[in-house]
């Protein structure tokens, strides 16, 4: 909203008016391809920001972690994610698919939450610690597969495609961050409460919800971006680096 008409528009003499933004996205959305696309973006968004406010309160209920040893969590999450655009970035010039990318970025995000699930029972931190940068890596590939894959649009579209993967990833992230918080807390007092069984009291109930519900999420991106994924490298490498993702 602070951005509204910031933007200065000038329009030359007897330039024909834009069509309507409504129009617009209906046109772009008629597409099977693009639609898929924006449908994997947003499962998969929303299953990698389920866990973001979740990890640092997780190693420290669960796992006993100190604040400083929580705040490490950050950082590994930050040097998954950035191996993963380094490593992504030369997958793609080598003439890797942009969806098998995202395809394996959302199933690396999988396997790294089936990790943090299982590292709070058993208590073990370098399972916690490898999990936590699996996510981070799997997210780096989704991020630049499904980006890139948006940028590929050869009939002119590919503006349009990359705005909406914008806006399309930033209200899953968000809607999932939030979505992961509220419903953690509320499990939880269910639990605590007794109201959930007697099988089922411990706090890590509710983290344990959530994580189940975010595997289920990339789970689901795998079933919306399968389709999309070609055989084969690609004719033309694609080249990506880190000034390329949207500010």
């Amino acid at each position: 909203l602070a951005l509204w008409k910031q933007e200065g528009r000038t329009r030359r003499a007897h330039a024909e008016p834009d069509a309507p933004f409504s129009v617009t996205m209906r046109s772009l959305l008629a597409d099977a391809t693009t639609r898929r696309l924006l449908v994997s973006v947003a499962l998969g968004a929303a299953g990698f920001g389920m866990q973001d406010i979740l990890l640092e309160p997780y190693g420290g209920e669960m796992l006993s972690l100190s604040v400083s040893a929580t705040t490490v969590l950050t950082a590994l999450m930050a040097g998954g994610t950035l191996l993963g655009l380094f490593v992504a970035s030369r997958k793609l010039a080598a003439g890797t698919d942009p969806y098998k990318l995202a395809a394996l970025g959302a199933l690396a995000g999988g396997v790294g939450v089936t990790g943090v699930v299982f590292a709070g029972p058993i208590g073990s931190l370098p399972m916690f610690w490898a999990a936590t940068v699996t996510i981070g890596f799997g997210s780096g590939w989704f991020a630049v597969g499904s980006l890139t894959a948006s940028m590929s649009f050869a009939d002119g579209r590919s503006g349009l495609v990359i705005g909406a993967w914008g806006a399309v990833q930033a209200t899953a992230a968000g809607t999932g961050l939030v979505l992961g918080g509220v419903t953690r807390d509320l499990v939880s007092s269910l639990a605590t409460s007794g109201a959930l069984g007697p099988g089922l009291t411990s706090p890590s109930v509710g983290y344990s919800f959530v994580y189940h519900i975010e595997i289920a999420c990339l789970f689901a991106t795998l079933v919306a971006i399968g389709p999309l994924v070609r055989a084969g490298a690609r004719e033309k490498p694609l080249r990506f680096g880190l000034a390329d993702l949207p500010g």
